[in-house]
């Protein structure tokens, strides 16, 4: 019995993306989607079901923080038979060559997280993309001329840190942006050998100091959407 969404079963689509927040899933269900409803307000976090070009799929919103991601992720799995997770969301550029507005796909989920520690002790596990989806998703984009970046990103514990040249030591190693969520949705989809994939939008750049509008994220985001829910599309 799952705790923290109150559907009934066969209530969520078994392809779900994820946004953090739950207005935001709001505007993505009420944009994007046809025949839509809500099937959860616990707590108010905000999930819905509706059809995209005549595909079942579902939006729930997951919270900031692997630890509130992956309550929703083992629930979704676990629970209601998830079976495709793709997160969307936003992101802070670590590169110069990568700016506002750009889209990243996550190959790999660094993290300052600790919560790996617990199931991989004295070890470090590398959270991946599943590579399907993650070809599906490039695919869509080449084939729609839409510019992406793809690597290894970074799932940070604290949005507010003491040390603001942190970045720059994981910008040395490659890292082109940070977010939230990413490595904790890798890793619970290994767990139960699902699908999952972060597609973010560049919302600012601790490189430039530079940050989007509310207006220009939600064009950018409008993008990034797009090739998510056609991703899904393509079996």
């Amino acid at each position: 019995m799952s705790i923290h969404i109150n559907a009934k079963p066969s209530e969520i689509a078994e392809s779900v993306l994820l946004p953090g927040d739950p207005l935001r899933a709001k505007w993505i269900a009420e944009t994007f989607l046809e025949e839509i409803f809500c099937y959860n307000d616990i707590r108010g976090m905000l999930g819905f079901t509706g059809t995209y070009k005549g595909k079942r799929i579902s939006v729930q919103g997951t919270g900031m923080g692997i630890p509130s991601a992956l309550i929703y992720c083992n629930e979704l799995i676990r629970d209601y038979g998830v079976k495709k997770l793709i997160r969307v969301g936003s992101a802070g550029s670590y590169q110069t060559d990568i700016k506002l507005r750009d889209i990243v796909v996550a190959m790999a989920a660094s993290s300052t997280s600790g919560i790996n520690n617990t199931r991989f002790v004295n070890a470090d596990y590398s959270p991946t993309a599943d590579f399907d989806l993650f070809m599906k998703a490039a695919t869509y984009a080449k084939n729609n001329d839409i510019p992406i970046k793809a690597g290894n990103v970074l799932s940070a514990d604290e949005f507010y840190g003491d040390d603001v040249n942190n970045y720059k030591k994981w910008a040395d190693y490659g890292v082109l942006c940070v977010e939230m969520e990413a490595a904790g949705l890798y890793t619970i989809a290994a767990k139960y050998n699902v699908q999952a994939l972060a597609i973010l939008t560049i919302s600012d750049s601790l490189v430039t100091q530079k940050a989007t509008s509310a207006e220009e994220r939600e064009t950018s985001f409008s993008t990034m959407i797009e090739i998510a829910l056609n991703t899904l599309l393509v079996n």
